[in-house]
């Protein structure tokens, strides 16, 4: 592994110019380190003379990953367990025979919809994913559950008409869309949850912390 200074310095000095470029034409802040860091990151990397289909199978495993983030501009974000648990309690009441539908936004690894699945049986828990390599892992987690179902595809193409309780853990950027989205197909009297993020100029009923590891909040609202 050999480098000298001057590239270095060089390569640090495109990271300061492109992370100045990003903060004035507004990114979000979490763009900064990655512009930043991404021209020394590179210079490091090809002195250490990987062979290109290492970086072939890196970048195919991160296109599996995140697909179609780009557009989206929604990331993998991972549900934690206290989650799981909060939104067991907003589940609708156990009735003899009668079951309730619930759908997971952007599924995932299908941690979610597996966690609920289990523990209400009376239940019917849809998942929607975009990304292929998430996509496999949630449908094979859950193949043990016959109460869950998963979809490979885009949300914004699915009617949440047919839900007693939609969940989302997205990003700040299409919030105000799927409030819409929310508003046109979802029933009186059903739940629309958000971990996270809020819906602009929108108060929620109910507010939860649950104050796991990310202090993820949820936000409630009753259609």
């Amino acid at each position: 592994m050999e480098w000298t200074a001057a590239p270095l310095q060089f390569a640090f000095g495109c990271g300061m110019v492109a992370a100045m470029l990003s903060y004035f034409i507004g990114l979000a802040r979490w763009w900064l380190p990655i512009q930043l860091l991404f021209v020394p990151a590179l210079t490091a990397a090809l002195s250490l003379k990987i062979l290109p289909a290492y970086y072939l199978a890196a970048f195919l495993v991160l296109l599996a990953i995140y697909w179609s983030t780009f557009k989206s501009q929604v990331p993998l974000y991972l549900s934690s367990v206290k989650v799981w648990q909060a939104l067991d309690s907003l589940l609708p009441a156990a009735v003899a025979g009668k079951s309730f539908e619930f759908i997971d936004l952007g599924s995932g690894m299908g941690g979610v919809l597996t966690h609920l699945a289990k523990i209400r049986p009376d239940g019917h828990f849809h998942g929607i994913e975009s990304a292929p390599f998430l996509f496999i892992i949630s449908w094979l987690r859950a193949l043990r559950q016959k109460n869950c179902q998963l979809s490979w595809g885009s949300f914004w193409a699915e009617d949440l008409g047919k839900y007693d309780v939609v969940y989302a853990y997205l990003s700040p950027v299409p919030m105000a869309r799927l409030w819409l989205k929310v508003q046109d197909e979802m029933r009186p009297g059903t739940l629309f949850v958000s971990s996270t993020f809020i819906i602009p100029d929108q108060s929620p009923e109910r507010v939860i912390e649950t104050e796991d590891l990310h202090a993820s909040t949820l936000y409630i609202w009753r259609i």
